[in-house]
């Protein structure tokens, strides 16, 4: 089992008290093959832009592995884009809107962060090669498309995002709706590209295709919005809070670090390590991203802050306070560096992306 930094129950207690007003219906297994390790969640899908400091310690020294994130992330960042440009047919390419709307949000300033995540976990294990690309781009069209459907009248009803209007601002509601149901689906393509391209075995693809709709489904992020959105302007406990944070954006995280593992061949202990510091981190991220909410400003953070409080949405600083928050944010991110032990300075980016969670801006 995997220590987390609130106390949690059981999820299914949790929510059968969202579900109150809901008719039950029976449970079902888990997927085939799915770890039965608890799953961690932070709430916010927002890409972060890199403080113009990070990478280096507040007295200026460079970070405690001695590497230069900001680089690593750049060159990282570049070789992601340069693939999905590769990959995403161009505006003029019929469909012409929809194709046209697809990349005005796909290509509208994101860092990559879970692409990132993919790569570097990866890299911890050993070497995926180029095989690992379509694999780490599959997931940023899933965060893509997540932020277009979220950001709707009928979801968040958001108009701005990373400084932009927003996709259905632009293209409509119906035009926005269509372009992440094409990123979603393009996204299993990717990873079938793994293999088509790379030689990336069949075992291994099924691996990776089971992760990525774990992650993103009924299981992961999409039932993570269900709860969040039955948890609007309720009196809800922590408990609760902790579980939303389980399924929403942390499930994509946690699905990253393990697809980039898997890609590279990782052992079953390896499997397990990542699995742990996925989920400390992405529990960090949802703190970090609650503070962030209460804390930043619009031109920080490319859209409205206190947009949860303005929802009636309970957040870490709800309970902890802001300066509270944060210390619980460091925890996880210290108890997921010190699960990374065995992999010696291959994981020095996982361990800066992990203290990079906590220092970003927005």
């Amino acid at each position: 089992m995997v220590s987390y930094c609130a106390p949690s129950t059981e999820h299914i207690l949790i929510v059968r008290g969202l579900r109150a007003q809901e008719t039950k219906r029976p449970s079902s297994p888990p997927p085939f093959d799915t770890p039965q390790t608890p799953l961690l969640l932070s709430r916010a899908h927002e890409d972060v832009q890199l403080p113009s400091d990070f990478g280096m310690s507040r007295t200026g020294q460079l970070t405690p592995t001695g590497m230069d994130i900001r680089q690593y992330l750049e060159r990282k960042r570049e070789e992601v884009d340069q693939y999905l440009h590769s990959v995403i047919p161009s505006a003029e390419t019929i469909p012409t809107t929809l194709h046209e709307s697809m990349r005005y949000s796909l290509f509208a300033g994101g860092k990559r962060v879970r692409p990132i995540l993919a790569i570097a976990a990866a890299e911890a294990v050993g070497t995926a090669g180029q095989a690992v690309l379509p694999v780490a781009s599959s997931l940023e069209l899933i965060h893509t498309y997540s932020l277009i459907h979220d950001d709707l009248p009928s979801m968040d009803n958001d108009d701005f995002r990373r400084g932009k209007p927003t996709n259905h601002k632009v293209y409509g509601e119906a035009m926005a709706i269509l372009a992440g149901d094409a990123l979603l689906t393009m996204a299993f393509e990717l990873c079938i590209r793994a293999n088509a391209e790379h030689g990336l075995d069949a075992a291994r693809q099924v691996r990776l295709i089971q992760e990525l709709a774990v992650g993103s489904g009924n299981l992961g992020m999409v039932g993570g919005q269900v709860l969040d959105i039955q948890a609007e302007n309720q009196d809800i406990d922590l408990a609760t809070l902790q579980s939303i944070h389980k399924h929403k954006t942390g499930m994509l995280i946690r699905a990253a670090v393990r697809m980039g593992a898997i890609t590279a061949g990782a052992t079953p202990a390896q499997l397990d390590d990542l699995t742990f510091y996925a989920e400390q981190i992405g529990l960090a991220f949802q703190i970090a991203d609650d503070v962030l909410n209460v804390t930043g400003t619009r031109e920080e953070l490319g859209k409205n802050p206190n947009t949860d409080a303005q929802r009636g949405k309970k957040t870490y600083p709800t309970f902890y306070g802001v300066e509270g928050a944060k210390q619980l944010a460091e925890e996880c991110v210290t108890r997921a560096n010190d699960r990374l032990t065995s992999f010696g300075t291959k994981a020095d980016p996982l361990r800066e992306l992990a203290r990079y969670i906590t220092s970003r801006k927005n």
